[in-house]
Formats: structure tokens, sequence, C-alpha cells
């Protein structure tokens, strides 16, 4: 017996033509319509050796079984993707979601910055169910975004336009790996990067090693990025600010650490996640002890070595 996934966006996978031309009986399961798919209802379901049994839901009580059971799965890959499309569609569609349909790409930056973060905070962590679960709400808001864009009337595009750019762009800047005749500028991790550079440039008919450069991110990040791009230019370290002001010095710190082949905003964060750990540890050492207010004195008992 087969279980086919066929997920809510309705598409068969490839992998169960096989299955499907050689089923002594097929059934549709949850969510399947079975006029539309030529097959059998589920109320008349009997297990045999080439049964397949179509579902949008691998948790219905006929799918779990089968599969408890040691019952192959076929899939699409990339299908679960679909899916999310379709359920972001809904959500924005007439009888969806008030809130949803609401939103607009202003009203969804904060979202797209505090997921990012807890993405981020998730990788530092080595969190992998959490790191599972960010990527999902960093993905909607890709799908978010994307079902936005294709309801502007004056410059629609959609999901698939993205989809389709992304992957244009990712073979044209790999030639190494799609040309036929490779790309003998490209020899390792290093050379990749910078012929991806010089591709990007080309491109985008850059006119400064500095176009492109989001200027929104932090500060920390932000220099590590323009050192890291000016000196890819040809750029000599004594032209990098100086002075003894605040600023100058922390740019000073981010450009040597970047040069160095570090990332200064990395390294940042884990000193000051650090930090805020033995804050806590104290805090928590001082409460123990009976304490609500601490004293210098009391931050050094406490503080953990």
């Amino acid at each position: 017996m087969t279980v086919v996934l066929v997920g809510v966006a309705r598409v068969l996978p490839a992998a169960a033509l096989p299955a499907l031309r050689g089923a002594a009986a097929v059934y549709a399961g949850e969510g399947v319509d079975a006029e539309a798919w030529g097959a059998a209802p589920l109320s008349s379901f009997a297990p045999g050796p080439d049964v397949v049994l179509l579902t949008t839901d691998l948790s219905e009580p006929a799918a779990r079984a089968l599969v408890s059971a040691g019952s192959p799965v076929i899939r699409t890959p990339g299908a679960p993707l679909l899916d999310a499309v379709a359920v972001m569609d809904r959500l924005r569609s007439p009888g969806g979601c008030p809130w949803d349909a609401e939103q607009d790409h202003e009203s969804l930056r904060q979202y797209l910055v505090e997921e990012t973060y807890e993405l981020l905070e998730a990788i530092e962590d080595g969190d992998r169910a959490a790191l599972r679960e960010e990527l999902g709400d960093v993905l909607l808001q890709v799908l978010f975004h994307a079902r936005i864009a294709g309801e502007d009337p004056s410059s629609p595009f959609g999901v698939d336009e993205v989809a389709a750019d992304l992957v244009t762009k990712l073979v044209g800047r790999h030639p190494h790996v799609f040309s036929a005749g490779g790309d003998p500028a490209v020899r390792d991790a290093g050379t990749q990067q910078h012929r991806w550079e010089e591709l990007k440039q080309a491109e985008k008919q850059r006119t400064s090693s500095l176009d492109g450069v989001a200027t929104t991110q932090p500060a920390v990040a932000l220099a590590a990025k323009l050192v890291q791009r000016a000196a890819r230019a040809g750029l000599p370290a004594d032209l990098l600010p100086t002075g003894d002001d605040t600023g100058s010095t922390l740019f000073a710190v981010a450009a040597l650490a970047k040069l160095a082949g570090e990332d200064p905003e990395t390294e940042l964060r884990a000193v000051a996640r650090a930090f805020a750990a033995n804050v806590r540890a104290a805090e928590r050492s001082a409460r123990t002890a009976g304490l609500t207010t601490l004293t210098p004195t009391d931050w050094r008992t406490h503080w953990p070595t």
C-alpha cells in the first residue's frame, strides 16, 4: 500500500505516477475530490498490496494507520511550499483573515526585522527546533510581501516572479556550475565569492563598489560591510576613518576585525549575550540570597566566575 500526499495545492507528485498506474485500487482521502482524481471514496477503502491512498493530510486516520504500518509516502519536493502559498492567498482573499487583509509592506516591516533576529538567535543558540520554526516565520514574511505585491494595480508581481528572478540570479552567478564550459575564474570558495561580486556589479551596472549596501543595517555590521566592499575595490587601509571620538573608534575596531577575516557584528553579539547571561545569573544568585537591590559589592559577590 502507498500513501500519496497531494497537498492543498492539489499537486500530484511525479514519483507517484508508477504507483497509480499499477494500482489495483485508488482511494480519495482527506481533502481529495474522488471524482476529480478518478478515485474511490474512502468509505469503501479496503487494504491490499497495490492500493494507493491520495490525501492532503497525513494525520487523517487512514493515512496515519498506513504510515504507522510502514507504507511508503510519496510527496513532491517543495509541494508544501505551494501549500504555504495557497494558505497565504486564502488569508488575504475575501472571507479570509481581517488582520492579514489590512496589512501592507510598511506595516509588516517590524515583523520582518523581528523574525530575522529571532532566526539569528536560534542559529546562535544551536536550537534546531527553534531554527525550523523561525525559518518558517521568515518564509511567511516573504509569502506575505509577495502576495501584497501581487495586488498592486500599477506594477504587480507575485511569488512566482520572485522565485523566477531568484533562479535566474543563482544560475547566472554560478556559471562554474550551470555553464557547459564552466568558469575558469572560479577555483575555490574564495574565488567564487570574488566572481559573485564581479558578476553582480556587471549585472546591476553599478558604478560604485558600495552600491547595494543596505545602510539600514546595524552600525557595526554596516561599517564592516562598507570596509569589505571598499577593500575589495583596492582601497588602502590608511584611508579608513581615524579619530579619537567614539564613532571613529568603533568604526576602526569593526574595520580591523573585518579585514582580519572576522565578523565584528557576530563577535560583538556573542560578547553582549554572554554579558546578559552573567547579569541574569548574578541577579538570580542575589535573589536566592534574599537581596532585591544590589550594591556594587553585591554585584561583584554574585557575579559568575
